[in-house]
Protein backbone atom coordinates (compact mmCIF):
# COMPACT_ATOMS: atom_id res chain seq x y z
CA UNK A 1 0.00 0.00 0.00
CA UNK A 2 1.37 3.43 -0.91
CA UNK A 3 3.07 5.22 2.40
CA UNK A 4 0.86 8.52 3.11
CA UNK A 5 3.38 12.02 2.58
CA UNK A 6 3.94 13.77 5.46
CA UNK A 7 5.87 17.00 5.72
CA UNK A 8 8.03 17.53 9.16
CA UNK A 9 8.22 21.77 9.29
CA UNK A 10 11.64 21.35 11.50
CA UNK A 11 13.92 19.24 12.08
CA UNK A 12 13.00 16.99 15.31
CA UNK A 13 14.78 14.17 17.91
CA UNK A 14 16.49 11.43 15.18
CA UNK A 15 14.13 8.36 16.66
CA UNK A 16 10.89 10.62 16.20
CA UNK A 17 11.99 10.84 12.43
CA UNK A 18 13.11 7.32 12.47
CA UNK A 19 9.37 6.29 14.04
CA UNK A 20 7.25 8.51 10.58
CA UNK A 21 10.15 7.51 7.59
CA UNK A 22 8.86 3.99 8.78
CA UNK A 23 5.43 4.78 8.36
CA UNK A 24 5.24 7.75 5.74
CA UNK A 25 7.29 8.95 2.99
CA UNK A 26 8.43 11.81 4.56
CA UNK A 27 10.27 15.74 3.69
CA UNK A 28 11.79 17.41 6.69
CA UNK A 29 12.43 21.49 6.85
CA UNK A 30 16.06 21.24 5.51
CA UNK A 31 16.89 24.79 7.82
CA UNK A 32 16.93 24.82 11.25
CA UNK A 33 14.58 27.74 11.58
CA UNK A 34 10.81 28.50 11.76
CA UNK A 35 9.43 28.25 8.07
CA UNK A 36 8.49 31.19 5.96
CA UNK A 37 5.20 31.34 4.79
CA UNK A 38 5.79 30.86 1.60
CA UNK A 39 8.06 27.54 2.41
CA UNK A 40 5.06 26.58 3.95
CA UNK A 41 2.86 26.93 1.11
CA UNK A 42 5.26 25.08 -0.62
CA UNK A 43 5.29 22.46 2.12
CA UNK A 44 1.80 21.67 2.26
CA UNK A 45 0.75 21.28 -1.17
CA UNK A 46 0.16 17.81 -2.09
CA UNK A 47 0.83 16.11 1.20
CA UNK A 48 -1.57 13.85 3.46
CA UNK A 49 -0.56 15.38 6.52
CA UNK A 50 1.84 17.89 8.55
CA UNK A 51 3.84 17.70 11.57
CA UNK A 52 3.94 21.35 12.63
CA UNK A 53 5.35 22.99 15.61
CA UNK A 54 3.71 25.97 17.52
CA UNK A 55 5.84 28.27 15.26
CA UNK A 56 3.78 27.67 12.82
CA UNK A 57 0.46 29.59 11.71
CA UNK A 58 -1.63 27.02 9.80
CA UNK A 59 -4.95 29.57 8.81
CA UNK A 60 -7.69 28.77 6.60
CA UNK A 61 -6.35 30.06 3.43
CA UNK A 62 -3.22 27.54 3.93
CA UNK A 63 -5.15 25.00 4.22
CA UNK A 64 -7.05 25.77 0.96
CA UNK A 65 -3.98 25.34 -0.86
CA UNK A 66 -4.35 21.39 -0.38
CA UNK A 67 -8.17 20.29 -0.59
CA UNK A 68 -6.68 16.59 0.18
CA UNK A 69 -4.95 17.25 3.68
CA UNK A 70 -5.97 14.94 6.10
CA UNK A 71 -4.22 15.98 9.15
CA UNK A 72 -2.44 18.30 11.37
CA UNK A 73 0.15 16.47 13.66
CA UNK A 74 0.68 19.67 16.54
CA UNK A 75 3.98 19.12 18.15
CA UNK A 76 3.30 21.19 21.16
CA UNK A 77 0.70 21.35 24.27
CA UNK A 78 -1.00 23.81 22.69
CA UNK A 79 -3.14 24.38 19.83
CA UNK A 80 -3.68 28.59 19.03
CA UNK A 81 -1.04 27.94 16.10
CA UNK A 82 -4.14 26.17 14.10
CA UNK A 83 -7.45 27.45 12.60
CA UNK A 84 -9.47 24.58 14.36
CA UNK A 85 -12.41 25.73 13.12
CA UNK A 86 -10.92 25.64 9.53
CA UNK A 87 -9.60 22.24 10.12
CA UNK A 88 -13.09 20.97 11.21
CA UNK A 89 -14.93 22.69 8.36
CA UNK A 90 -12.57 20.45 6.12
CA UNK A 91 -12.52 16.98 7.79
CA UNK A 92 -8.98 17.32 8.54
CA UNK A 93 -7.79 15.62 11.75
CA UNK A 94 -5.88 17.68 14.25
CA UNK A 95 -3.61 16.57 17.02
CA UNK A 96 -1.52 18.06 20.23
CA UNK A 97 0.72 16.38 22.89
CA UNK A 98 -1.54 17.66 25.88
CA UNK A 99 0.13 15.82 29.54
CA UNK A 100 3.88 14.96 27.80
CA UNK A 101 5.40 18.38 29.55
CA UNK A 102 3.33 18.73 32.72
CA UNK A 103 6.18 17.96 34.77
CA UNK A 104 9.11 19.36 32.51
CA UNK A 105 6.62 22.99 32.79
CA UNK A 106 6.28 22.96 36.38
CA UNK A 107 10.16 21.98 36.86
CA UNK A 108 10.78 25.72 34.26
CA UNK A 109 8.26 27.44 36.65
CA UNK A 110 9.57 26.22 39.56
CA UNK A 111 13.07 26.92 38.22
CA UNK A 112 12.21 30.83 37.62
CA UNK A 113 10.67 31.24 40.99
CA UNK A 114 14.32 30.18 42.28
CA UNK A 115 16.08 32.20 40.00
CA UNK A 116 14.48 35.58 40.17
CA UNK A 117 13.37 35.44 43.85
CA UNK A 118 17.42 34.76 44.29
CA UNK A 119 18.63 36.73 41.58
CA UNK A 120 20.67 34.51 40.10
CA UNK A 121 21.04 35.68 36.09
CA UNK A 122 22.23 39.29 36.90
CA UNK A 123 24.80 37.34 39.54
CA UNK A 124 26.07 34.91 36.93
CA UNK A 125 26.25 37.99 33.94
CA UNK A 126 28.20 40.52 36.73
CA UNK A 127 30.35 37.62 37.37
CA UNK A 128 31.05 36.55 33.52
CA UNK A 129 31.96 40.34 32.93
CA UNK A 130 34.29 40.60 36.01
CA UNK A 131 32.88 42.85 37.73
CA UNK A 132 33.19 40.71 41.26
CA UNK A 133 35.84 41.85 43.44
CA UNK A 134 34.13 41.21 46.64
CA UNK A 135 31.73 39.61 48.71
CA UNK A 136 29.24 42.28 50.12
CA UNK A 137 25.99 42.21 52.50
CA UNK A 138 23.73 43.86 50.09
CA UNK A 139 25.00 42.99 46.29
CA UNK A 140 22.20 40.77 44.78
CA UNK A 141 20.15 40.54 47.54
CA UNK A 142 16.96 39.13 46.97
CA UNK A 143 14.18 37.74 48.36
CA UNK A 144 13.49 34.46 50.37
CA UNK A 145 10.73 31.53 49.02
CA UNK A 146 10.46 29.48 51.46
CA UNK A 147 7.78 30.13 53.44
CA UNK A 148 5.93 32.87 50.99
CA UNK A 149 2.28 33.19 49.30
CA UNK A 150 2.11 31.26 45.50
CA UNK A 151 -0.66 32.34 43.09
CA UNK A 152 -1.09 29.52 40.40
CA UNK A 153 -3.39 31.07 37.81
CA UNK A 154 -4.72 28.33 36.22
CA UNK A 155 -5.02 24.77 38.20
CA UNK A 156 -5.00 22.65 35.20
CA UNK A 157 -2.35 19.83 34.99
CA UNK A 158 0.47 22.06 35.12
CA UNK A 159 -0.44 24.28 38.10
CA UNK A 160 -1.18 21.36 40.37
CA UNK A 161 2.40 20.15 39.14
CA UNK A 162 3.25 23.71 40.43
CA UNK A 163 1.62 23.17 43.49
CA UNK A 164 3.51 20.11 44.32
CA UNK A 165 6.48 21.35 44.47
CA UNK A 166 5.72 24.03 46.62
CA UNK A 167 4.73 22.02 49.38
CA UNK A 168 8.67 21.67 50.09
CA UNK A 169 9.05 25.02 50.27
CA UNK A 170 6.62 25.14 53.08
CA UNK A 171 4.63 27.75 51.13
CA UNK A 172 0.91 29.17 51.24
CA UNK A 173 -1.02 28.32 47.49
CA UNK A 174 -3.80 30.33 46.24
CA UNK A 175 -5.30 29.65 43.06
CA UNK A 176 -7.73 31.17 40.34
CA UNK A 177 -9.32 29.22 38.27
CA UNK A 178 -12.32 29.43 35.71
CA UNK A 179 -13.74 26.67 36.94
CA UNK A 180 -13.28 26.44 40.91
CA UNK A 181 -12.31 22.93 42.11
CA UNK A 182 -14.37 21.50 44.40
CA UNK A 183 -14.05 21.05 48.55
CA UNK A 184 -12.49 18.09 48.55
CA UNK A 185 -10.05 18.98 45.60
CA UNK A 186 -9.18 21.91 47.19
CA UNK A 187 -8.05 20.20 50.55
CA UNK A 188 -6.19 17.67 48.30
CA UNK A 189 -4.02 20.14 47.08
CA UNK A 190 -3.90 22.16 50.18
CA UNK A 191 -4.56 25.20 48.17
CA UNK A 192 -7.26 28.36 48.80
CA UNK A 193 -9.45 29.69 45.94
CA UNK A 194 -9.10 33.74 45.35
CA UNK A 195 -10.60 35.83 42.70
CA UNK A 196 -8.09 37.11 40.33
CA UNK A 197 -7.77 40.48 41.54
CA UNK A 198 -7.38 39.15 45.59
CA UNK A 199 -4.87 36.26 44.66
CA UNK A 200 -3.30 39.32 42.75
CA UNK A 201 -2.77 41.73 46.09
CA UNK A 202 -1.65 38.77 48.14
CA UNK A 203 0.77 36.94 46.31
CA UNK A 204 4.50 36.80 46.61
CA UNK A 205 4.75 34.93 43.51
CA UNK A 206 1.89 34.45 40.89
CA UNK A 207 2.83 31.57 38.19
CA UNK A 208 0.71 31.56 35.00
CA UNK A 209 -0.62 28.15 33.63
CA UNK A 210 -3.32 29.46 31.34
CA UNK A 211 -3.92 28.37 27.97
CA UNK A 212 -3.87 30.85 25.11
CA UNK A 213 -7.48 32.18 24.29
CA UNK A 214 -9.39 35.00 23.29
CA UNK A 215 -10.37 35.75 27.11
CA UNK A 216 -6.65 35.10 28.47
CA UNK A 217 -4.94 37.64 25.84
CA UNK A 218 -3.24 40.68 28.37
CA UNK A 219 -4.86 38.29 31.25
CA UNK A 220 -2.21 40.47 33.17
CA UNK A 221 -1.94 44.12 31.99
CA UNK A 222 -1.11 47.13 33.74
CA UNK A 223 -4.40 47.34 35.86
CA UNK A 224 -3.44 44.10 37.13
CA UNK A 225 0.46 44.42 37.63
CA UNK A 226 -0.34 48.13 39.64
CA UNK A 227 -2.66 45.43 41.89
CA UNK A 228 0.53 43.22 42.75
CA UNK A 229 2.98 43.71 45.75
CA UNK A 230 5.99 46.05 44.47
CA UNK A 231 7.87 43.08 46.39
CA UNK A 232 6.28 40.28 44.32
CA UNK A 233 7.34 38.40 40.91
CA UNK A 234 5.80 37.08 37.87
CA UNK A 235 6.58 33.70 36.39
CA UNK A 236 5.02 32.82 33.43
CA UNK A 237 5.62 29.51 31.51
CA UNK A 238 2.08 29.68 29.40
CA UNK A 239 1.72 31.91 26.22
CA UNK A 240 3.58 34.82 25.51
CA UNK A 241 0.25 37.35 24.72
CA UNK A 242 -1.03 36.13 28.21
CA UNK A 243 0.99 39.52 29.39
CA UNK A 244 1.21 42.83 28.22
CA UNK A 245 4.85 42.64 27.48
CA UNK A 246 4.50 46.63 27.10
CA UNK A 247 3.02 46.90 30.05
CA UNK A 248 5.02 44.41 32.48
CA UNK A 249 8.47 46.28 31.24
CA UNK A 250 6.61 49.70 32.30
CA UNK A 251 6.39 47.77 35.77
CA UNK A 252 9.82 46.78 35.90
CA UNK A 253 10.80 50.20 35.09
CA UNK A 254 8.64 51.95 38.26
CA UNK A 255 9.46 49.07 40.51
CA UNK A 256 6.07 48.19 40.58
CA UNK A 257 6.98 44.71 40.75
CA UNK A 258 10.15 42.79 41.98
CA UNK A 259 10.75 41.05 39.45
CA UNK A 260 9.50 38.70 36.54
CA UNK A 261 10.91 35.17 35.04
CA UNK A 262 9.39 34.61 31.53
CA UNK A 263 9.93 31.09 29.58
CA UNK A 264 7.78 32.63 27.18
CA UNK A 265 7.57 36.34 24.85
CA UNK A 266 4.54 38.39 23.38
CA UNK A 267 5.92 38.46 20.22
CA UNK A 268 8.81 35.97 19.46
CA UNK A 269 11.22 35.76 18.91
CA UNK A 270 10.70 39.99 19.23
CA UNK A 271 11.39 41.00 22.53
CA UNK A 272 9.87 44.24 23.85
CA UNK A 273 12.67 46.99 23.93
CA UNK A 274 14.05 47.68 27.27
CA UNK A 275 15.86 50.45 28.65
CA UNK A 276 19.31 49.22 27.81
CA UNK A 277 21.23 46.82 26.19
CA UNK A 278 19.76 43.49 25.14
CA UNK A 279 21.15 41.67 27.77
CA UNK A 280 18.76 43.50 30.21
CA UNK A 281 16.13 41.49 28.09
CA UNK A 282 16.57 38.22 29.50
CA UNK A 283 14.12 35.71 30.84
CA UNK A 284 14.42 36.97 34.50
CA UNK A 285 14.46 40.26 35.54
CA UNK A 286 14.93 42.27 38.58
CA UNK A 287 13.16 45.43 38.53
CA UNK A 288 16.92 46.88 39.57
CA UNK A 289 17.80 46.07 35.99
CA UNK A 290 15.53 48.59 34.97
CA UNK A 291 16.61 51.94 36.86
Amino acid sequence: MKKPKVYVTRRLPQKALDMIAAECEMQVNPYDRVMTRQELEEAIKEVDGILCLLTDSIDASLLNLNPNLKVLANYAVGFNNIDVAACTQRRIAVSNTPGVLTETSADLAWALIMTVARRIVEADRFTREGKFDGWGPMMFLGGDVCGKTLGVVGMGRIGQAVVRRAKGFDMKVIYYNTNRKSEAEENALGVEYRELDSLLQEADFVSLHVPLMDETVHLIGEGELKVMKNTAYLINTARGPVVDEKALVKALREGEIAGAGLDVFEQEPELEEGPGPRQSRVKCSHNKDFQ
